[in-house]
Protein backbone atom coordinates (compact mmCIF):
# COMPACT_ATOMS: atom_id res chain seq x y z
CA UNK A 1 0.00 0.00 0.00
CA UNK A 2 1.11 3.77 -0.97
CA UNK A 3 -0.15 6.11 0.93
CA UNK A 4 -0.04 9.86 0.64
CA UNK A 5 0.33 11.62 4.35
CA UNK A 6 -1.16 15.13 3.18
CA UNK A 7 -2.17 17.53 6.43
CA UNK A 8 -2.22 20.98 7.07
CA UNK A 9 -1.66 22.14 10.07
CA UNK A 10 -3.65 21.68 13.04
CA UNK A 11 -4.29 24.78 14.25
CA UNK A 12 -2.47 26.06 17.81
CA UNK A 13 -1.58 22.81 17.97
CA UNK A 14 0.65 21.34 15.44
CA UNK A 15 2.31 22.39 12.24
CA UNK A 16 1.03 20.92 9.36
CA UNK A 17 5.00 19.02 8.93
CA UNK A 18 4.74 17.45 12.56
CA UNK A 19 1.15 16.74 11.49
CA UNK A 20 2.63 14.70 8.69
CA UNK A 21 5.31 13.08 11.05
CA UNK A 22 2.48 11.88 13.59
CA UNK A 23 0.16 10.70 11.11
CA UNK A 24 3.38 8.62 9.72
CA UNK A 25 4.43 7.57 12.97
CA UNK A 26 0.84 5.93 13.61
CA UNK A 27 1.01 4.25 10.35
CA UNK A 28 4.21 2.94 10.68
CA UNK A 29 3.46 1.43 14.15
CA UNK A 30 -0.12 -0.64 12.71
CA UNK A 31 1.72 -1.14 9.15
CA UNK A 32 5.31 -0.80 9.04
CA UNK A 33 5.63 -2.80 5.13
CA UNK A 34 3.56 0.50 3.84
CA UNK A 35 5.05 3.35 1.45
CA UNK A 36 4.21 6.34 2.91
CA UNK A 37 5.00 9.76 1.01
CA UNK A 38 4.67 12.72 3.27
CA UNK A 39 3.31 16.18 1.48
CA UNK A 40 2.26 19.18 4.46
CA UNK A 41 0.55 21.36 2.68
CA UNK A 42 -0.90 25.02 3.49
CA UNK A 43 -2.99 27.76 1.68
CA UNK A 44 -0.82 30.29 2.21
CA UNK A 45 -1.03 30.67 5.93
CA UNK A 46 0.99 29.03 8.32
CA UNK A 47 3.10 25.93 7.06
CA UNK A 48 3.31 27.40 3.91
CA UNK A 49 7.59 27.75 4.65
CA UNK A 50 7.11 24.18 5.48
CA UNK A 51 5.38 22.95 2.51
CA UNK A 52 7.62 25.03 0.03
CA UNK A 53 11.22 23.68 1.61
CA UNK A 54 10.15 20.23 1.79
CA UNK A 55 9.28 20.44 -1.79
CA UNK A 56 12.05 22.86 -3.68
CA UNK A 57 15.41 23.21 -2.97
CA UNK A 58 15.20 26.01 -0.94
CA UNK A 59 17.66 28.29 1.30
CA UNK A 60 16.44 29.42 4.58
CA UNK A 61 17.24 33.13 5.72
CA UNK A 62 16.36 34.13 9.27
CA UNK A 63 15.56 37.85 10.20
CA UNK A 64 15.23 40.12 12.92
CA UNK A 65 11.15 41.50 13.25
CA UNK A 66 8.65 42.51 15.26
CA UNK A 67 5.29 40.76 16.53
CA UNK A 68 1.92 42.08 16.31
CA UNK A 69 2.73 44.64 19.73
CA UNK A 70 5.93 45.47 18.36
CA UNK A 71 8.16 43.06 20.30
CA UNK A 72 11.41 41.54 18.55
CA UNK A 73 11.31 38.06 17.28
CA UNK A 74 13.21 35.41 14.56
CA UNK A 75 11.35 34.97 11.89
CA UNK A 76 12.45 33.17 8.85
CA UNK A 77 11.58 33.60 4.69
CA UNK A 78 12.96 30.97 1.79
CA UNK A 79 14.77 31.67 -1.61
CA UNK A 80 13.97 29.19 -4.09
CA UNK A 81 16.64 28.24 -7.14
CA UNK A 82 14.43 30.20 -9.37
CA UNK A 83 14.82 33.04 -7.43
CA UNK A 84 11.79 33.56 -5.58
CA UNK A 85 11.55 34.62 -2.14
CA UNK A 86 8.88 33.23 0.00
CA UNK A 87 7.39 34.63 3.04
CA UNK A 88 5.03 33.43 5.87
CA UNK A 89 3.39 36.87 6.86
CA UNK A 90 2.19 34.53 10.10
CA UNK A 91 5.96 34.48 10.96
CA UNK A 92 5.25 38.05 12.05
CA UNK A 93 2.02 39.00 12.69
CA UNK A 94 0.89 35.77 13.90
CA UNK A 95 -1.85 34.94 16.51
CA UNK A 96 0.87 32.24 17.47
CA UNK A 97 2.92 34.84 18.31
CA UNK A 98 0.35 36.18 21.62
CA UNK A 99 -0.70 34.22 24.72
CA UNK A 100 -4.85 34.08 25.12
CA UNK A 101 -4.49 37.33 26.77
CA UNK A 102 -2.47 39.41 24.86
CA UNK A 103 -4.87 39.42 21.35
CA UNK A 104 -5.60 43.32 20.78
CA UNK A 105 -7.55 43.64 17.76
CA UNK A 106 -7.19 47.69 17.69
CA UNK A 107 -3.27 48.16 18.12
CA UNK A 108 -1.68 44.75 16.58
CA UNK A 109 0.02 45.84 13.57
CA UNK A 110 1.64 44.51 10.17
CA UNK A 111 5.26 46.50 11.10
CA UNK A 112 7.09 43.19 11.19
CA UNK A 113 5.93 41.75 7.95
CA UNK A 114 7.14 44.73 6.09
CA UNK A 115 9.90 44.01 7.85
CA UNK A 116 10.69 40.44 6.13
CA UNK A 117 9.94 41.79 3.24
CA UNK A 118 12.32 44.57 3.16
CA UNK A 119 15.31 41.64 4.29
CA UNK A 120 13.48 39.26 1.28
CA UNK A 121 14.02 42.17 -1.30
CA UNK A 122 17.46 42.48 -0.78
CA UNK A 123 17.85 39.07 -2.42
CA UNK A 124 16.97 40.21 -5.33
CA UNK A 125 14.49 37.90 -5.91
CA UNK A 126 12.48 37.84 -9.45
CA UNK A 127 9.38 36.95 -8.00
CA UNK A 128 8.13 37.67 -3.84
CA UNK A 129 5.66 35.68 -2.52
CA UNK A 130 3.96 36.08 0.72
CA UNK A 131 1.38 33.88 2.19
CA UNK A 132 -1.16 35.36 4.55
CA UNK A 133 -3.79 34.10 7.19
CA UNK A 134 -2.86 33.43 10.56
CA UNK A 135 -2.99 37.05 11.42
CA UNK A 136 -3.25 38.47 14.79
CA UNK A 137 -3.87 42.36 12.81
CA UNK A 138 -6.65 44.37 11.12
CA UNK A 139 -5.05 47.33 9.97
CA UNK A 140 -4.92 46.82 6.21
CA UNK A 141 -1.46 46.16 5.63
CA UNK A 142 -0.52 49.80 6.78
CA UNK A 143 1.92 49.10 9.28
CA UNK A 144 3.68 46.78 6.20
CA UNK A 145 3.80 49.54 4.33
CA UNK A 146 4.86 51.84 7.30
CA UNK A 147 8.04 49.69 7.27
CA UNK A 148 8.44 49.74 3.70
CA UNK A 149 8.63 53.54 3.71
CA UNK A 150 5.88 54.76 2.92
CA UNK A 151 4.37 57.79 5.27
CA UNK A 152 0.96 57.83 7.09
CA UNK A 153 0.38 60.65 8.80
CA UNK A 154 -2.74 62.51 10.53
CA UNK A 155 -3.94 66.26 10.20
CA UNK A 156 -0.92 67.42 12.07
CA UNK A 157 1.27 65.64 9.31
CA UNK A 158 2.66 63.56 12.67
CA UNK A 159 3.01 59.62 11.82
CA UNK A 160 0.30 57.42 13.29
CA UNK A 161 0.83 54.97 15.90
CA UNK A 162 0.59 51.18 15.09
CA UNK A 163 -2.62 49.38 14.65
CA UNK A 164 -5.83 49.55 12.39
CA UNK A 165 -8.47 51.60 14.83
CA UNK A 166 -5.50 54.69 14.48
CA UNK A 167 -6.41 54.84 10.97
CA UNK A 168 -9.91 56.35 11.48
CA UNK A 169 -7.05 59.39 11.86
CA UNK A 170 -5.29 59.35 8.67
CA UNK A 171 -5.24 62.47 6.57
CA UNK A 172 -2.45 61.45 4.05
CA UNK A 173 -0.30 58.59 2.65
CA UNK A 174 3.01 59.19 0.90
CA UNK A 175 4.43 56.63 -0.70
CA UNK A 176 7.21 55.70 -3.42
CA UNK A 177 7.92 52.35 -4.41
CA UNK A 178 11.57 51.29 -3.02
CA UNK A 179 13.64 50.45 -5.75
CA UNK A 180 13.96 47.02 -4.42
CA UNK A 181 10.50 46.53 -6.27
CA UNK A 182 11.43 47.45 -9.32
CA UNK A 183 10.90 44.07 -11.82
CA UNK A 184 9.88 42.11 -8.40
CA UNK A 185 6.51 40.37 -9.23
CA UNK A 186 4.23 40.57 -6.44
CA UNK A 187 1.83 37.64 -4.91
CA UNK A 188 -0.52 37.44 -2.28
CA UNK A 189 -0.96 33.71 -1.23
CA UNK A 190 -4.20 33.18 0.11
CA UNK A 191 -7.66 30.96 -0.27
CA UNK A 192 -9.86 33.61 2.02
CA UNK A 193 -11.76 35.86 -0.70
CA UNK A 194 -13.54 38.24 1.57
CA UNK A 195 -13.51 41.44 0.96
CA UNK A 196 -11.88 44.22 2.54
CA UNK A 197 -15.48 45.96 4.33
CA UNK A 198 -18.72 44.60 4.59
CA UNK A 199 -20.30 41.67 6.88
CA UNK A 200 -17.72 39.28 5.25
CA UNK A 201 -14.96 41.57 5.65
CA UNK A 202 -11.51 42.08 7.84
CA UNK A 203 -13.25 43.61 10.76
CA UNK A 204 -16.79 42.07 11.02
CA UNK A 205 -15.97 38.37 9.85
CA UNK A 206 -12.46 38.18 11.37
CA UNK A 207 -11.97 40.37 14.02
CA UNK A 208 -13.77 38.85 17.07
CA UNK A 209 -11.08 35.57 16.29
CA UNK A 210 -8.38 38.09 17.05
CA UNK A 211 -9.77 39.75 20.60
CA UNK A 212 -12.19 42.40 19.06
CA UNK A 213 -15.12 43.31 21.06
CA UNK A 214 -18.16 44.40 19.30
CA UNK A 215 -17.43 48.17 20.07
CA UNK A 216 -13.42 47.11 18.70
CA UNK A 217 -15.48 45.48 15.45
CA UNK A 218 -17.05 48.70 14.33
CA UNK A 219 -14.38 50.67 15.02
CA UNK A 220 -12.09 48.93 12.95
CA UNK A 221 -14.58 48.67 10.27
CA UNK A 222 -15.14 52.63 10.36
CA UNK A 223 -11.17 53.04 10.40
CA UNK A 224 -10.71 50.46 7.86
CA UNK A 225 -13.37 52.56 5.18
CA UNK A 226 -11.20 55.98 6.04
CA UNK A 227 -8.03 54.14 4.93
CA UNK A 228 -9.91 52.92 1.65
CA UNK A 229 -10.94 56.54 1.06
CA UNK A 230 -7.57 57.75 1.56
CA UNK A 231 -5.98 55.34 -0.17
CA UNK A 232 -8.36 55.48 -3.61
CA UNK A 233 -7.49 59.40 -3.42
CA UNK A 234 -3.54 59.23 -2.88
CA UNK A 235 -2.64 55.88 -4.35
CA UNK A 236 -5.40 55.86 -6.92
CA UNK A 237 -6.25 51.97 -5.91
CA UNK A 238 -9.31 50.98 -4.67
CA UNK A 239 -8.79 48.61 -1.85
CA UNK A 240 -12.85 47.97 -1.81
CA UNK A 241 -12.80 45.90 -4.70
CA UNK A 242 -10.05 43.90 -4.17
CA UNK A 243 -11.51 40.16 -4.22
CA UNK A 244 -9.61 38.35 -0.97
CA UNK A 245 -8.63 41.96 0.29
CA UNK A 246 -10.02 41.27 3.50
CA UNK A 247 -7.61 38.19 4.31
CA UNK A 248 -5.07 38.60 7.26
CA UNK A 249 -6.79 41.67 8.43
CA UNK A 250 -6.43 43.79 4.91
CA UNK A 251 -3.02 42.86 4.59
CA UNK A 252 -3.72 41.52 1.21
CA UNK A 253 -5.68 44.36 0.31
CA UNK A 254 -2.28 47.03 1.75
CA UNK A 255 -0.18 44.85 -0.89
CA UNK A 256 -1.88 45.45 -3.78
CA UNK A 257 -2.25 49.07 -2.83
CA UNK A 258 1.40 49.49 -2.13
CA UNK A 259 3.05 46.82 -3.59
CA UNK A 260 0.91 46.19 -7.06
CA UNK A 261 0.35 42.59 -5.59
CA UNK A 262 -1.78 39.55 -7.52
CA UNK A 263 -3.95 37.49 -5.21
CA UNK A 264 -3.71 34.20 -5.97
CA UNK A 265 -4.96 30.72 -4.35
CA UNK A 266 -2.25 29.39 -1.84
CA UNK A 267 -3.87 26.18 -2.33
CA UNK A 268 -2.84 26.22 -6.15
CA UNK A 269 0.33 28.20 -5.50
CA UNK A 270 1.47 24.75 -2.71
CA UNK A 271 0.05 22.35 -4.94
CA UNK A 272 1.49 23.69 -8.30
CA UNK A 273 5.27 23.50 -6.20
CA UNK A 274 4.76 20.24 -4.08
CA UNK A 275 3.90 18.33 -7.35
CA UNK A 276 0.51 17.43 -5.68
CA UNK A 277 -1.33 15.79 -8.87
CA UNK A 278 1.82 13.79 -9.52
CA UNK A 279 1.65 12.75 -5.61
CA UNK A 280 -1.80 12.01 -5.81
CA UNK A 281 -0.80 10.29 -9.24
CA UNK A 282 1.31 7.81 -6.81
CA UNK A 283 -0.90 7.21 -4.38
CA UNK A 284 -3.38 4.08 -3.65
CA UNK A 285 -4.77 6.17 -0.38
CA UNK A 286 -4.58 9.99 1.09
CA UNK A 287 -4.74 10.57 4.47
CA UNK A 288 -4.93 14.28 4.94
CA UNK A 289 -5.93 16.20 8.09
CA UNK A 290 -6.57 19.29 10.00
CA UNK A 291 -7.42 20.60 13.92
CA UNK A 292 -11.40 21.19 12.79
CA UNK A 293 -13.32 19.44 10.13
CA UNK A 294 -16.70 19.90 9.40
CA UNK A 295 -18.84 21.11 5.70
CA UNK A 296 -16.96 24.43 5.80
CA UNK A 297 -13.56 22.43 4.84
CA UNK A 298 -15.43 21.72 1.78
CA UNK A 299 -15.52 25.21 0.71
CA UNK A 300 -12.48 26.22 -1.19
CA UNK A 301 -10.53 25.26 2.03
CA UNK A 302 -7.00 22.81 1.94
CA UNK A 303 -8.76 20.40 3.21
CA UNK A 304 -11.76 20.31 0.99
CA UNK A 305 -9.57 21.02 -2.21
CA UNK A 306 -7.29 18.13 -1.63
CA UNK A 307 -10.54 15.61 -1.25
CA UNK A 308 -11.89 17.44 -4.29
CA UNK A 309 -8.53 16.74 -6.72
CA UNK A 310 -8.46 12.96 -4.80
CA UNK A 311 -11.78 11.87 -5.61
CA UNK A 312 -11.19 13.34 -9.67
CA UNK A 313 -8.13 10.66 -9.38
CA UNK A 314 -10.46 7.90 -7.97
CA UNK A 315 -8.57 7.91 -5.06
CA UNK A 316 -9.94 6.48 -1.67
CA UNK A 317 -9.26 9.03 0.83
CA UNK A 318 -9.51 9.74 5.12
CA UNK A 319 -9.66 12.43 7.41
CA UNK A 320 -7.75 12.76 10.63
CA UNK A 321 -8.96 15.89 12.66
CA UNK A 322 -8.36 17.15 16.43
CA UNK A 323 -12.10 17.55 16.00
CA UNK A 324 -14.82 17.73 13.50
CA UNK A 325 -18.69 16.99 12.09
CA UNK A 326 -19.65 13.80 9.91
CA UNK A 327 -19.90 15.24 5.97
CA UNK A 328 -21.41 13.24 3.26
CA UNK A 329 -19.15 10.85 1.58
CA UNK A 330 -16.20 11.39 3.54
CA UNK A 331 -14.38 8.91 6.02
CA UNK A 332 -13.62 10.77 8.78
CA UNK A 333 -11.73 10.22 12.67
CA UNK A 334 -11.47 12.43 15.61
CA UNK A 335 -8.64 12.75 18.20
CA UNK A 336 -11.81 11.79 20.63
CA UNK A 337 -11.59 8.26 19.69
CA UNK A 338 -8.41 7.79 21.18
CA UNK A 339 -8.08 10.53 23.71
CA UNK A 340 -11.46 11.74 25.75
CA UNK A 341 -9.83 15.06 27.61
CA UNK A 342 -9.91 17.59 25.68
CA UNK A 343 -6.67 19.30 27.50
CA UNK A 344 -5.11 16.03 26.79
CA UNK A 345 -5.49 16.04 23.25
CA UNK A 346 -4.36 19.82 22.68
CA UNK A 347 -1.08 19.58 25.37
CA UNK A 348 -0.41 16.37 23.46
CA UNK A 349 -1.85 16.77 19.72
CA UNK A 350 1.55 14.82 18.61
CA UNK A 351 1.00 11.51 20.00
CA UNK A 352 -2.78 11.55 20.05
CA UNK A 353 -2.96 11.80 16.23
CA UNK A 354 -0.18 8.99 16.02
CA UNK A 355 -2.38 6.94 17.98
CA UNK A 356 -5.02 7.63 15.78
CA UNK A 357 -3.12 7.28 12.85
CA UNK A 358 -2.62 3.77 14.26
CA UNK A 359 -6.22 2.86 15.31
CA UNK A 360 -7.23 4.10 11.67
CA UNK A 361 -4.47 1.68 9.61
CA UNK A 362 -5.01 -1.11 11.95
CA UNK A 363 -8.45 -1.33 10.49
CA UNK A 364 -7.93 -0.37 6.88
CA UNK A 365 -7.12 -3.44 4.16
CA UNK A 366 -3.69 -3.63 2.40
CA UNK A 367 -6.03 -2.86 -0.83
CA UNK A 368 -8.75 -0.20 -0.23
CA UNK A 369 -12.07 -1.33 -1.34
Amino acid sequence: MRLLVAPQEFKGSLTAAAAAEAIAAGVRQARPAWELDLLPLSDGGPGLLDAIGQALACETRTVPAHDPLGRPVTTRYLVTREATAVVEAAQANGLFRLAGGERDALTADTAGVGEIILAALADRPRRLVVGVGGSATTDGGAGMARALGARLNDADGHALPPGGAALARLASVVWRRPPSLGGVAVSVATDVRSPLLGPTGAARLFGPQKGATPADVDALEAALAHYARVVRRDLGVDLTTVEGGGAAGGLAAGMVAFLGAKVESGFDLVARATGLQAHLGRAQLVVTGEGRFDSQSLQGKTTGRLLELAAAQGKHFVVLAGSGEPVAGVALHTLSEVEPDERRRQSAAAESLAALAARWAATVEDQPV
